[in-house]
């Protein structure tokens, strides 16, 4: 066979544009659908957002696709049923969901931190979590890992489910009736604590992993996704804790290309670097950096016994099949 010149190099071209990523993202993207919690304007799917806007996920080969299925738990079903390639939930949601039949597990722990922290009104007096017998604490749902976390604080503490008055006040009620003082306090996300600051309440917050072995937010697959596509799983996982890591590293650059890729806030650069830097700094890191993505086996564990002894669940699911740190590193 003859092979020209002028074959051979524009063989050599296209070899080496499709080294490059915008190459791949154009003609090899695979399609991934990932489900929000909620809406994907809030800043607890910033990272997901950044690495669309800086093109991590086309880096990597993938052409993302975000929509929202609401609620934790119907994120999880809807990825258990095929609904959807991969979603995002608080990382201890396999516990409760696989205990009902829905086969779905963590494939990246989002921080070594857990993502609610108590945050009580200066006016009502708490200076440590023994202090909480008496005061009135909101949560979003009964359903919903904050409350689960503040029994697992009261559980520590020694404090009664009936020391404490537990309003759910939906996510709206976590900041505006602290604001108001209907509420002495709340598990809350990073951002509804700033608003709660911003608004001119003075806050104490205490981080709770020390107590309860709380988690972060968590990427979760199902069982049938993870065997049929793992290369998916891999490339989603490491794009997201890529730009994780670069929001650790410079909240600044992150909060500046976020805001210049969300229409929804544009303008708001200041209020969305206060946030972010919340999270890089109290939420995301992981001791050592290097296990950041990683799950611990025995803090899932002590979880899932939590859960399992108080009756949040009435199955025990073993530690092995809630969580999978195969696609890290």
């Amino acid at each position: 066979m003859n092979v020209s010149r002028r074959t051979i190099l524009q063989g050599a071209m296209l070899g080496g544009m499709a080294a490059t990523p915008a190459f791949r993202a154009a003609h090899a993207a695979t399609p991934v659908t990932f489900l929000f919690p909620a809406i994907g304007t809030l800043l607890a799917a910033l990272p997901f957002q950044l690495a669309q806007a800086r093109g991590y996920y086309a880096d990597n080969g993938l052409a993302v696709t975000f929509q929202v299925a609401p609620g934790g738990a119907n994120v999880a079903k809807q990825v258990g049923a095929g609904n959807g390639d991969l979603g995002l939930a608080t990382a201890d949601l396999p516990i409760i969901v696989r205990a009902n039949g829905v086969p779905v597990r963590g494939v990246a722990l989002l921080g070594g931190h857990p993502v609610f922290q108590l945050a009580m009104r200066k006016s009502a007096g708490v200076t440590s979590l023994k202090d909480l017998k008496g005061r009135k604490i909101g949560v979003a749902n009964y359903q919903d890992a904050s409350f689960y976390s503040l029994l697992g604080v009261m559980a520590a503490e020694g404090i009664t489910r009936t020391d404490v008055q537990v309003p759910a006040v939906e996510s709206a009620g976590i900041s505006q009736l602290t604001i108001a003082g209907s509420i002495d306090g709340a598990m809350a996300l990073p951002e509804q604590i700033d608003a709660i600051e911003i608004a001119g309440t003075p806050v104490d917050v205490f981080p709770i992993g020390d107590v309860f072995p709380a988690l972060a937010q968590g990427i979760l697959a199902s069982d049938a996704t993870i065997r049929k596509n793992p290369d998916m799983v891999r490339a989603f996982v490491h794009a997201t804790l890529r730009s994780i890591a670069s929001c650790i590293a410079d909240p600044a650059a992150a909060t500046r290309d976020y805001c210049a890729f969300m229409p929804a806030w544009t303008g708001k650069d200041g209020q969305v670097e206060r946030i972010e830097r919340r999270y890089a700094t109290q939420i995301y890191p992981a001791t050592p950096a290097s296990s950041l993505g990683r799950f611990d086996p025995v803090r899932l564990g002590q979880i899932a016994k939590f859960y399992y002894d108080n009756k949040i669940v009435q199955t025990a699911v073993p530690v092995e099949e809630l969580y999978t740190n195969d696609f890290i590193g």
